[in-house]
């Protein structure tokens, strides 16, 4: 008899965190791996925002805070939506959540019933697909591919709406494709929802503030189909604070207010030094916060360099990302070819040849030390997911590693 249920037994892992762990038991085990694989900016949090942190525990915020959020934290969340977003969120239309996977769960949970279609672009965030799931959502995808800046086109929704849609998922800019939708390109999606009253839209907008292209367009900005989107954010990417776990929605009050009861039930409130040290990161301004200008900065020169270098290796089709820290190369032409008579892949998997995306990056990562992510983990198998949240030395390092790899293959 099976003692885990079937909702556990049938979700996928993540492999994004699989390959991670992979690539950190390798290290520990002495060999020199260069991770390409985790979605993590390399900076530390602000010193401002850590100051602040350490004040709240002398200051004794150590007590149970209100489910959806401190008072004061929803009012800067609802400040931070107008002055960077042109969005009214009132307080009551905002939840404070333990990280922004929770506020993405929460929010399927709320809107989806079971056997609901739930649309999903690809390539797409590895927990849309598994979030959907556990809800017992018919999962629609639509395939956005890399001659198409990985966008999808308004009739491309058109044709996969249905009347049982529920729900639309995507985020801008991309992980793991780095693309961004613009002001135009978002109306024109839109403008196809507002024809189905009975669909939403959940807006993943963590990576808002590492964008090389400009100002950051929220899809919830059309008066015409506010009242359709959940706007999700966070402070994990452009804050550089993954590990304090706050994300958070703007919704309309009754989407709100469900996913306040279900989190209710899960973890009641978020952390509250977190919650602190979050308020804080709210009255940081984009456009005039050191820590913010540097950070994007650096990731800008960065993907330039990588950019150039993945140019240079044979079978990579790159697209140059917009935003956010990945790479999506299309990499389909690599499968098919042998690896060489000693190399550790064959050895390890008993596999001569390359055939998938998963093939390719654990022949990166056993051969080449390299560790990236395969790119049927985000629904589209001709591709690899590279990050280059690291150092510009172990970006060339890399890039030299993998260009050897592939030339060692026949």
């Amino acid at each position: 008899m099976e003692r885990i249920s079937k909702r556990v037994l049938d979700m996928p892992a993540s492999e994004t965190l699989a390959m991670t762990a992979l690539a950190r038991e390798l290290k520990e085990k002495g060999q020199d791996v260069i991770s390409l694989s985790i979605g993590e900016p390399d900076f530390n949090t602000p010193e401002e925002v850590k100051a602040y942190a350490k004040q709240a525990i002398d200051d004794n915020f150590t007590h149970y805070p209100p489910v959806p959020g401190y008072a004061d934290l929803l009012k800067a969340i609802s400040n931070k939506f107008k002055r960077d977003n042109g969005l009214d969120y009132t307080t009551q239309q905002i939840v404070v959540s333990t990280g922004g996977k929770q506020a993405i769960y929460q929010t399927v949970m709320a809107l989806v019933n079971p056997g609901d279609d739930v649309i999903i672009p690809t390539p797409y965030w590895v927990s849309y697909r598994a979030i959907a799931q556990m809800a017992e959502a018919k999962i629609v995808y639509i395939s956005a591919k890399i001659e198409n800046d990985f966008k999808i086109t308004p009739e491309q929704l058109k044709a996969a709406i249905t009347p049982k849609t529920k729900l639309m998922m995507f985020s801008s800019p991309s992980n793991p494709t780095g693309m961004i939708y613009s002001k135009d390109e978002l109306r024109a999606i839109a403008e196809v929802v507002a024809e189905h009253p009975q669909m939403m839209i959940m807006s993943d907008e963590i990576y808002e503030h590492i964008n090389f292209v400009g100002h950051h367009e929220s899809i919830a900005q059309f008066d015409f189909i506010k009242d359709q989107v959940v706007t999700v954010n966070g402070v994990a990417k452009g804050f550089a604070m993954t590990g304090w776990r706050i994300g958070f929605i703007g919704a309309p009050v009754e989407v709100a207010k469900a996913c306040n009861k279900l989190q209710g039930q899960i973890t009641s409130a978020t952390g509250s030094i977190s919650q602190r040290a979050a308020l804080k990161a709210m009255e940081m301004d984009p456009k005039t916060s050191d820590d913010i200008i540097n950070m994007r900065n650096v990731f800008k020169s960065r993907r330039d360099l990588v950019y150039e270098l993945l140019q240079e290796i044979p079978g990579f089709e790159v697209h140059l990302p917009q935003g956010a820290f990945y790479f999506f190369p299309k990499v389909n032409t690599l499968f098919g070819k042998r690896v060489p008579d000693n190399s550790k892949f064959a050895g390890q998997y008993g596999k001569t040849t390359i055939e998938n995306s998963t093939d390719l990056a654990f022949y990166f990562l056993l051969d080449a030390n390299v560790s990236t992510v395969q790119g049927t983990a985000f629904g589209d198998d001709d591709c690899i997911r590279l990050s280059y949240a690291t150092s510009e030395d172990n970006l060339r390092e890399a890039c030299r590693r993998i260009k050897e790899a592939v030339l060692a293959l026949q």
